[in-house]
């Protein structure tokens, strides 16, 4: 299991890149810090998206597995990061198909009741950024995720997302916009 209580300092991208070639050329202590200082980043990533920590530990560990599978494409001198989350985005998105997939196929047995509509209490704090986060659109959320939670460049978000700057820029900007509208109704309730 990952340790993700006190995760270190995000690793320089020269470093990074540096223990995968380690790794890629089964160096096992280069592998042991590069798993190490990698896998807080993907547990985050996957934690913003989901705030399941059982479930997001799972695919931080079907990430990994797929990383190793596929460490013999990475392209020594080429950013370490993008080339990660690229397989992160992909292992997430195929596991949200297989979850569909099984649920489509799921029949309800029993009707559960409504929830309540209690409203919070007075002296309520404001919600969780997980809770607000979780309002944004998937793909809003995963740019920012990317830029503000992991640190990750306009140029590394669009590589590990498979889309162009512009679109990583739009996509942020709508994030920022929507977080702003749900900030300010949030600030209306006190």
């Amino acid at each position: 299991m990952v340790e993700t209580g006190s995760a270190p300092a995000a690793a320089p991208a020269a470093e990074l890149g540096s223990l995968m070639s380690g790794y890629q050329q089964s160096d096992q202590g280069a592998a042991a810090t590069f798993i190490e200082r990698v896998s807080p980043l993907l547990h985050r990533y996957f934690l913003a998206r989901s705030s399941d920590r059982e479930y997001a530990e799972d695919l931080v560990q079907e990430t990994w597995m797929r990383i190793h599978k596929a460490r013999h494409t990475y392209r020594s001198g080429e950013p370490v990061l993008p080339w990660i989350f690229a397989i992160a985005r992909h292992t997430g998105l195929d596991n949200y198909r297989k979850r569909r997939r099984l649920e489509a196929h799921e029949r309800q047995v029993d009707v559960l009741p409504e929830p309540s509509a209690e409203q919070p209490a007075a002296g309520q704090t404001a919600p969780g950024i997980a809770s607000i986060l979780r309002d944004l659109p998937e793909k809003q959320r995963e740019v920012l995720v990317m830029l503000k939670v992991l640190g990750m460049t306009i140029d590394e978000v669009a590589t590990a997302t498979s889309s162009s700057p512009g679109s990583v820029k739009q996509k942020a900007h709508r994030a920022y916009e929507k977080l702003r509208g749900i900030l300010s109704a949030g600030a209306g309730m006190k």
